[in-house]
């Protein structure tokens, strides 16, 4: 492929109302956090077998089934983001992301509706809606670069295009580099320039939510057997500025810097479907399993981005900037989700629950929406996709099948009052050596206006909480912190096993994310 041809499909994508998604922006539609009513919250979610709380609803619908009463939640708290260096100062530089540590969230709100059809026999209906992710989030982070830079990967992806060897993708960050360092004519080839970099400095504010919106129809047999079934609506709204700056090699004795900003919005909507069921093996004994699947969640979404660099000479103010960006619809299928959990009762005074999760991300489906197709039979026009092969066999090679761990126990040393504590171990999702592959042909990475990417570990959640019960009036607080870490890349190795000139690899920076939540639930039953 030659660097013409790769320029034109580069603007041929830009244009096409068409695309997938990227394996790194899958993750953040995937990963479920803990979050729903405060008691929910506080036993660490494990109460897939215990039941009757309307925040089991979003994983095993079988729990609505153990209600006896109506109910009705409202949950609603504070999130706050420690370790947060902002500004972030690293030798002379220094950079600022607008964004609040601790914000205000509405998390919950539902109903249950029992009615009672048998001796010992209930009907449920229910209706919950929860945040199921909040991406609220402000990383920044900074680190020498050894001769290596983002336009310099950009310059070796153009050139590597003239060499016969095969090519690599072109996409909006190749494409703004290639506006400001113009391919020069080298021996008959018109070769792309680079500046090597120092240091860099990035930082990022995340902000948005996905808001899942949950039907449910459950119900008991002889109060042996619970089943249920739940229909999920789940609303993407994800918002991102980003900014990365390096320190390059001087020009003419003056200092040479880069700076990127882009501002990336994902917005739509996807639908799945949850089934469960819960069974007391042993007749006098409150203890119960509880079974559940999850089907994909099936996405329709839409990302518009921005993007705009600048190479500027501080000393004589000297500045050249170029823009990029566009917008695409595409789809993603998320893989399917199993659960076993396990639940006993002491009396009224002990509650102890536990819950397995797992989902393997290697299987989520991109796929590329193919436009409006006619189908004859029924005389009418519906959405094609299929899906992205390329984009799937990345997904495949740098994710990994996630294990999901939840424990709790609530104690009642009166019957009025309750105190609550929980655990959560969630396994690394990137396999060793993951990498944000900007190389590949997919119209996902096609349309990507950054090209940074962290590989973050397991993350670890610790849980308290307490509860009141006044009359049909109930009041529950929850704290939970959440902790996990990762390694950040500014962009993607590159390595040339005949010219280590031609390396351009990045070492990895330590990051973490650390999250502070204090959560309320006000309840009524009825």
């Amino acid at each position: 492929m030659n660097v013409k041809y790769i320029l034109l499909a580069a603007g041929a994508l830009m244009a096409l109302p068409m695309a997938a998604q990227e394996t790194y922006q899958d993750t953040k539609l995937v990963e479920n956090e803990l979050n729903g009513t405060a008691r929910y919250v506080g036993m660490g979610g494990a109460m897939e077998a215990l039941g009757a709380d309307i925040s089991t609803m979003q994983t095993n619908p079988a729990g609505i089934g153990l209600f006896r009463k109506s109910q009705f939640t409202l949950s609603g708290g504070f999130v706050s983001q420690s370790d947060v260096h902002n500004p972030l100062r690293y030798q002379n530089a220094q950079i600022k992301i607008d964004g609040d540590a601790t914000k205000a969230s509405f998390d919950q709100v539902g109903f249950v509706w029992a009615m009672k059809n048998g001796h010992s026999s209930f009907l449920n209906f229910g209706f919950n809606y929860h945040k199921s992710r909040n991406f609220d989030q402000i990383l920044t982070t900074a680190n020498l670069l050894n001769k290596a830079s983002l336009n310099k990967l950009s310059a070796l992806k153009y050139n590597e295009g003239l060499s016969g060897n095969g090519s690599m993708a072109w996409n909006g960050v190749d494409d703004a580099y290639a506006q400001l360092i113009k391919p020069q004519d080298v021996s008959g080839k018109s070769l792309m320039d680079y500046y090597n970099g120092s240091m860099f400095l990035f930082g990022q504010c995340q902000y948005g939510y996905i808001g899942e919106y949950d039907f449910n129809i459950s119900g008991n047999i002889n109060d042996r057997i619970f089943l249920g079934v739940t229909f999920g609506i789940h609303d993407v709204n994800y918002r991102s500025n980003k900014y990365y700056t390096e320190d390059l090699e001087k020009v003419n004795n003056e200092d040479l810097q880069s700076n990127n900003w882009e501002s990336l919005r994902i917005d739509g909507t996807g639908y799945d479907i949850k089934l469960g069921a819960i069974f007391r093996p042993i007749a006098d004994s409150p203890f119960r399993i509880g079974l559940y699947v999850n089907t994909p969640v099936f996405y329709d979404l839409t990302q518009r981005s921005s993007l705009e660099v600048n190479l500027t000479q501080p000393q004589s103010n000297n500045r050249q900037s170029s823009t990029n960006g566009g917008a695409y619809d595409f789809k993603v299928y998320t893989p399917w989700k199993f659960g076993v959990s396990l639940g006993h009762t002491v009396g009224d005074y002990l509650a102890l629950g536990a819950t397995y999760e797992y989902s393997d991300y290697k299987h989520i489906d991109n796929r590329i929406n193919e436009g409006s197709q006619y189908d004859p039979w029924t005389d009418s026009f519906y959405d094609d996709s299929s899906s992205d092969d390329e984009m799937n066999q990345d997904t495949k090679l740098n994710l990994k099948g996630v294990h999901t761990v939840k424990l709790g126990v609530e104690v009642k040393p009166v019957p009025a009052f309750a105190i609550r504590a929980g655990y959560n171990y969630v396994s690394p999702q990137f396999n060793k050596g993951a990498f944000r592959d900007g190389s590949i042909q997919s119209p996902g990475v096609g349309y990507a206006t950054s090209a940074d990417y962290t590989n973050w570990k397991a993350t670890h959640r610790a849980t308290l909480g307490i509860g009141y019960t006044i009359s049909n009036f109930f009041l529950d607080a929850a704290y939970q912190y959440s902790a996990t870490s990762g390694d950040f890349y500014p962009f993607m190795p590159y390595e040339n096993k005949n010219n280590a000139e031609y390396n351009n690899v990045a070492d990895a920076t330590k990051v973490n994310f650390h999250r502070h939540q204090v959560l309320f639930t006000l309840g009524y039953k009825f």
